[in-house]
């Protein structure tokens, strides 16, 4: 039943994705030029993802998931240098690249090569993330 539910949320999720035009690197990279020829739609898909999980967030509350589990906890308010250097390197891949992890999984499935090489970057980039993390968190602690 775990699996039915999450292959039917990832294809929602997906589906998502294609209908609202993130998977389309013009698109984002449109958005994100306030500058030039900026395309603000995005912005409405960004209000359609953040109210209802926002919602989301307070109706779960002291609730169990049907499929079993918990819910995760409520993220940490504070901004440390883990957020902000996590935020930063979002940021530059998403400009760069005009994907982010969802979209391009997504992107994988119209062919062609250059989703499959921001995936193997983003995947190595996962990789070494909690050693580069660690190190940071010894400079911080030294500072």
């Amino acid at each position: 039943m775990r699996l039915l539910i999450s292959l039917i949320a990832g294809a929602l999720f997906g589906g998502g994705l294609f209908v609202s035009g993130m998977t389309d690197t013009r698109k984002v990279q449109g958005w994100l030029d306030v500058f030039g020829d900026w395309d603000p739609t995005l912005a409405f898909v960004m209000g359609g993802a953040i109210l209802p999980m926002l919602l989301a967030w307070r109706l779960t509350e002291g609730r169990k998931p049907l499929a079993g589990g918990s819910f995760p906890a409520l993220p940490r308010p504070e901004m440390d240098h883990r957020l902000i250097t996590g935020s930063v390197l979002f940021g530059m891949g998403w400009g760069l690249a005009g994907l982010c992890p969802g979209p391009a999984i997504a992107s994988l499935s119209y062919g062609g090569v250059g989703g499959l090489i921001f995936l193997v970057a983003m995947l190595a980039g996962m990789a070494v993330a909690p050693r580069v993390g660690t190190q940071l968190d010894r400079l911080a602690a030294t500072a």
